[in-house]
C-alpha cells in the first residue's frame, strides 16, 4: 500500500515537484521582475510539517522535464510523499512565434494526451515505489491580464494571437482542460488531490490573488494554497503535522 510509509511513528520526508508556482516565483511590480517569495506556500508548510521537505521545483517547468529529475531524487533516497503541480507551462504556448505566424500549426509545450499519459505513469511509478504521489490542481489564470503580458502590449502581436485564439476566453478554457485532465487521473488512479483551483475560485474575484502576468499567484495567493494543503494534511495525515500546527492557521 502507497501509504505505508506515512503511518505514526515513521519519519516522513517530502518531495514537491513542480514549476515556478511551487518555486515562488512571483512577479514583483515594484522592480519588474520575478522574484523568489521568502514565505511561498512550500516554505509555510515546511515550519508545520513534520520531517524535511526538498522542493524540486523549478522556473520553466514542464512535466517532462520536472519527472526526469525527480526520478533522479528518489535514487538517492525514497521520500514518503510526492506532491505534483504541473500543467500552467505544460499547457503553455511559444507566444512570440504566434505572434510572427498566427497561421501556422502551434503546439502547446506538453501535447494534451501525453500530458495525461506522463502523469499516470508518474503516478504509478511512485506508487511502485511505495511514495505516495498527492496531486495538485491549477490555480486559475488571469486570460485578460496574461493575453496583455504575452503580447507585451504591441498591437500587432494582440491582432495576430488573438487571430490564432479567436478569443481571449480560449486562453482560461485551454488551461481547464490541463487540469481536468489532472483531476481524470486522480479519479482513474484513485491518488489524492489538493483542490488548490476550487480554493482561488471560492473567492468572489480570484484574480486579486494573481500578478499581474496574469498566471503567478501573489503573496496572498500563495497563502490560499498553503491554507489549502495544510487543510488537506489535517484532514488525511494529521499526525504529520507538527503538533502547534493543529488549529493554527498562522
Amino acid at each position: 500500500m502507497s501509504d505505508s510509509r506515512l503511518q505514526p511513528g515513521m519519519d516522513a520526508t517530502y518531495i514537491v515537484s513542480g514549476d515556478s508556482i511551487s518555486k515562488g516565483v512571483v512577479y514583483d511590480e515594484t522592480r519588474s521582475k520575478y522574484v523568489i517569495l521568502e514565505d511561498n506556500y512550500v516554505s509555510l508548510l515546511q515550519d508545520k510539517l513534520k520531517g524535511a521537505v526538498k522542493n524540486t521545483a523549478r522556473f520553466g517547468n514542464t512535466l517532462m522535464k520536472g519527472i526526469v529529475s525527480l526520478k533522479k531524487e528518489i535514487l538517492k533516497g525514497k521520500p514518503s510523499m510526492v506532491l505534483i503541480e504541473y500543467g500552467g507551462n505544460d499547457c503553455d504556448f511559444n507566444w512570440s512565434e504566434i505572434a510572427s505566424n498566427p497561421d501556422a500549426e502551434h503546439r502547446p509545450k506538453t501535447d494534451f494526451t501525453l500530458f495525461e499519459k506522463m502523469l499516470t505513469d508518474t503516478v504509478n511509478f511512485l506508487k511502485s515505489q511505495s511514495i505516495t504521489p498527492v496531486l495538485m490542481s491549477l490555480p486559475p489564470l488571469n486570460a485578460d491580464k496574461y493575453f496583455k503580458w504575452v503580447s507585451q502590449d504591441n498591437p500587432e502581436a494582440e491582432r495576430n494571437i488573438m487571430k490564432f485564439l479567436g478569443s481571449v476566453t480560449k486562453i482560461y478554457w485551454w488551461q481547464e482542460r490541463y487540469n481536468s485532465t489532472i483531476l481524470k487521473v486522480s479519479e482513474l488512479t484513485k491518488t489524492k488531490y489538493i483542490d488548490v483551483r476550487g480554493a482561488f475560485l471560492a473567492h468572489p474575484d480570484f484574480t486579486q490573488f494573481i500578478c499581474s502576468d496574469g498566471i503567478h499567484p501573489n503573496r496572498d495567493g500563495h497563502r490560499i494554497i498553503y491554507d489549502k494543503v495544510l487543510e488537506f494534511v489535517k484532514a488525511n495525515y494529521g499526525h504529520l503535522l507538527k503538533d502547534n500546527a493543529i488549529g493554527c492557521e498562522a
